[in-house]
């Protein structure tokens, strides 16, 4: 543990936050500092084949050890971290033997992890607790998932008794802008099926995320100085927050929702007098639902443009994702072989789903099943953001016995 626990260290110490409409791939530059250290460290295992494109996407292969013909698995992650907080300048709080209670952060003592908001951690005492100082996020999203690829391809390639097929590692920069697979060569990757290690805790199998859709609301108003604006000026951020007032309140936001319900989130607005814009987020396990998403703020729009006959109000949609679901039949195994992994590795295996989505949401719909699997993050996107060294520990288990796991599917 003590070499998983360096690696991590030094993987979240690298700033590679993502950011929205750079015009760049990646969209930013620093997400290839993890990248080609992932390259040169998958060279120093000695995994074949190492290779890192102009995009960042890093792929490496773990060679078999049958010699008779097995199927190719992947194991995917992502480099980049939320653009939501900042990952500048992280600094690791390491609490070993933890004892329990809530967690002040040191460098902002308003932070606090509470045991009431994060109940897993009182089955944690005595164990090792990661955060930040609470200035920024960890990036244990999705760093932990890399540090349990790089660890269980470790172990493998200095096990070479373990039976098992080749194994694909991959990682990819801008997933949390939702462009994480858009320069993934499949045909390169060339394996049956791939897992994400993007999930929280340990023993989880997500077979289900939300479906998601990107709205932009634009309103065109007109401005003029102040001091002669009566019956000129069209004000278009009054009218954006009469638009973000119309939404519901009691039901379809994240602060109201949970299970399968599905959301309407706006969590980007700027402008001024004479145009404003706003981003909204919808999500429904359901997919079908989004077009009655799209259908309400189409609506509010029109109602907005009659009461503002002067100013001009457009909603735009962008898919985004679906639910992995139906694609996952194509490949039945896929989450049969990670179940049994997962009981391999002394877990009783959790059936889960996302309240958001992975590159495996969209490598699925693309043609290629990818479930996804624990990596012990918690708390993503926020400075409240931990891990447990002891449950990254035991998802690179899972890992290795389900290389084991596929290597028994000999054709």
């Amino acid at each position: 543990m003590p070499a998983l626990l360096d690696r991590f260290l030094r993987y979240v110490r690298i700033d590679t936050q993502s950011a929205e409409n750079t015009g760049t791939v990646p969209s930013t530059h620093k997400q290839l500092d993890l990248c080609k250290l992932l390259e040169k460290e998958c060279h120093e295992l000695g995994l074949h084949d190492v290779s890192l494109d102009k995009h960042g996407i890093v792929m490496a292969t773990i060679p078999s050890t049958i010699p008779a013909h097995v199927p190719a698995i992947a194991w995917l992650a992502h480099v980049d971290t939320s653009p939501e907080t900042t990952g500048t300048h992280v600094k690791p709080q390491v609490i070993t033997h933890y004892q329990g209670g809530d967690i002040v952060l040191p460098g902002d003592p308003t932070k606090v992890i509470r045991v009431s908001d994060n109940p897993r951690l009182l089955q944690l005492i005595g164990k090792t607790i990661i955060t930040t100082d609470g200035t920024t996020l960890l990036g244990a999203d999705d760093k932990s998932g890399v540090v349990v690829i790089m660890d269980a391809a470790k172990y493998l390639m200095t096990h070479p008794e373990i039976p098992h097929g080749p194994v694909r590692v991959c990682f990819t920069c801008d997933e949390e802008i939702g462009h994480g697979v858009d320069h993934l060569n499949l045909k390169k990757l060339d394996v049956i099926c791939g897992y994400t290690l993007d999930g929280d805790g340990q023993g989880s199998i997500d077979s289900e995320t939300f479906s998601a859709d990107l709205a932009v609301v634009t309103v065109k108003g007109i401005n003029i100085h102040p001091s002669i604006g009566k019956g000129k000026m069209v004000n278009a951020l009054r009218i954006m927050g009469e638009f973000l007032a119309r939404l519901p309140a009691d039901h379809l936001s994240p602060e109201t929702t949970d299970g399968r319900q599905g959301f309407i989130h706006p969590y980007h607005m700027e402008g001024g007098v004479a145009e404003a814009h706003v981003r909204l987020i919808l999500r429904d396990f359901e997919t079908a639902k989004l077009k009655d998403y799209a259908t309400l703020l189409t609506n509010l729009a029109g109602e907005l443009t009659a009461r503002h006959p002067r100013s001009d109000i457009t909603v735009e949609f962008h898919k985004q994702y679906r639910n992995m679901r139906d694609g996952l039949i194509l490949e039945p195994r896929a989450v049969a072989k990670a179940v049994a992994a997962t009981w391999a590795a002394g877990l009783e295996p959790e059936m889960s789903i996302i309240r958001g989505g992975t590159d495996g949401s969209r490598l699925t719909e693309m043609g290629l099943p990818t479930p996804n699997l624990s990596t012990g993050e918690h708390n993503p996107h926020s400075p409240l953001e931990w891990t447990c060294l002891e449950e990254m520990q035991t998802c690179s288990k899972v890992l290795v016995e389900l290389a084991r796991e596929w290597g028994n599917e000999r054709e």
